[in-house]
């Protein structure tokens, strides 16, 4: 009889869902060096592995780290200032004057809130876009969680960056200093068609090929944003980017609401990925995307919180229920947005929205990013339909364990890495700092 296989950690549950939304009863996965080396039976792989350590879960359904494909984490201490209000309005006249006095250690802390509420929630990686972002760089370093980084840039000249240049350095020294980070990543970041010119987009999609890293930005996320687009380029947002060749595999459109299926088909064909944001279009008054639309073109979609100033949750739970309703009510009809492409785009359809295609499943080879919700919580039962309950009837607080890269960063109430009474007190002393900023 040959010797148990060491491992790092085996992890087993009355239920996980794998690779490809399967459901398995009495699961177990193996997990070694940050990866998952083994799924199967738990019972058989407690008989074939000597752990370091063994987590029995019992009652608790096993699934993938969710994947937030779109967010502005620092704005986490922004939620609540600016509510109820277009988008346009909103931005211009409340979030950015806002902004431009947050100083690095603001940021930072924002970057540490938005962790912390997406560890408690599950989720295990995220597509970030903001200013100044080794600052959030460094709160994911500190938390353990996996994240692109991507720094924000409007039209220049800007407070931030004087001239396109000055721009272009910053993300090259970003991505220097993340080069060999096994959970960091990063991104090239313009912010939307309506606050960066055409010839400036042009010139980032190409600093993003030479850096070979993804380029994400904000497009047709409402039909005010297509009339600026229209009356500044005479195209709307989807046909100027393909007009300057740069729609392509490289891109994560964020929202995509105000798209025709003409649009659509180019997207498709381009390879391009979209980011859903339900919660914060509802929110803004932006609209609904039409998802089911993009599904049936093959476009791939993952699912974004946006920043907690426009949502104001960080809770990729409530996100997969949204998308799942709003989608049959965009088309009336109760097919459309299951939950299982709910939870397929929250989780595999979001990790291709990061360009780390290897996040959103468990299975052997992939990294050692998951998930357990108990099955205790009278919501839960009686457990007919994991999927289902995922997306339905889940709300993300009955998340017991969260794990990334092997590490676990929560478990039954308890943060790993981070300090969550300090958090508390410096999340006070901010919200007294924003409230004199705003008399």
């Amino acid at each position: 009889m040959a010797a148990p296989s060491e491992c790092d950690l085996l992890i087993t549950a009355d239920m996980a869902i794998i690779h490809g939304g399967v459901t398995l009863e009495n699961a177990g996965v193996v997990i070694r060096g940050g990866h998952i080396t083994s799924v199967g039976s738990a019972e058989s792989l407690v008989r074939s592995h000597a752990p370091e350590k063994r987590i029995d879960l019992g009652p608790a359904l096993l699934l993938p780290g969710l994947v937030n494909a779109h967010t502005h984490l620092p704005m986490t201490l922004l939620k609540g200032i600016a509510d109820d209000l277009p988008l346009l309005e909103w931005l211009r006249d409340h979030i950015w004057p806002v902004e431009g006095q947050l100083t690095p250690e603001l940021l930072h802390l924002g970057a540490l809130l938005g962790c912390a509420e997406m560890i408690r929630t599950g989720t295990t990686a995220f597509l970030n876009g903001y200013i100044s972002e080794e600052n959030t760089g460094k709160a994911v370093d500190e938390s353990g969680i996996r994240a692109i980084l991507g720094e924000g840039f409007f039209g220049f000249p800007s407070p931030m960056f004087p001239t396109a240049q000055d721009c272009w350095d910053v993300i090259r020294s970003l991505e220097h200093t993340y080069d060999d980070h096994e959970r960091i990543r990063t991104a090239v970041t313009p912010h939307a068609v309506f606050t960066v010119k055409p010839d400036e987009l042009a010139e980032s999609h190409a600093l993003a090929e030479e850096l070979d890293v993804a380029w994400q930005i904000h497009l047709a996320e409402s039909p005010e944003e297509t009339a600026d687009c229209l009356t500044k380029t005479a195209k709307r947002p989807v046909e100027l980017l393909h007009s300057l060749g740069i729609l392509d595999h490289r891109c994560t459109l964020h929202h995509c609401v105000d798209v025709t299926h003409h649009e659509i088909g180019l997207i498709a064909e381009a390879g391009a990925k979209v980011s859903h944001n339900p919660a914060s279009n509802l929110k803004l008054a932006s609209g609904i995307a039409p998802v089911q639309a993009m599904l049936d073109a093959g476009v791939s979609v993952g699912i974004g919180t946006d920043g907690s100033a426009s949502n104001n949750q960080l809770n990729m739970f409530r996100e997969m229920g949204l998308a799942a309703l709003c989608g049959k009510v965009r088309d009336r009809d109760a097919s459309a947005v299951s939950a299982a492409s709910s939870f397929a785009m929250a989780t595999e359809g979001s990790a291709r929205c990061l360009h780390w295609p290897e996040l959103g499943a468990i299975e052997t080879g992939r990294p050692a990013d998951l998930c357990a919700l108990s099955l205790s919580e009278p919501n839960m039962l009686p457990m007919n339909d994991p999927v289902s309950h995922c997306a339905y009837a889940a709300t993300g607080h009955e998340v017991m364990l969260t794990v990334c890269a092997g590490k676990i960063l929560y478990r039954d109430g308890r943060f790993t890495t981070l300090d969550m009474d300090a958090l508390r007190r410096e999340a006070e002393a901010v919200r007294r700092w924003i409230l004199s900023r705003r008399k």
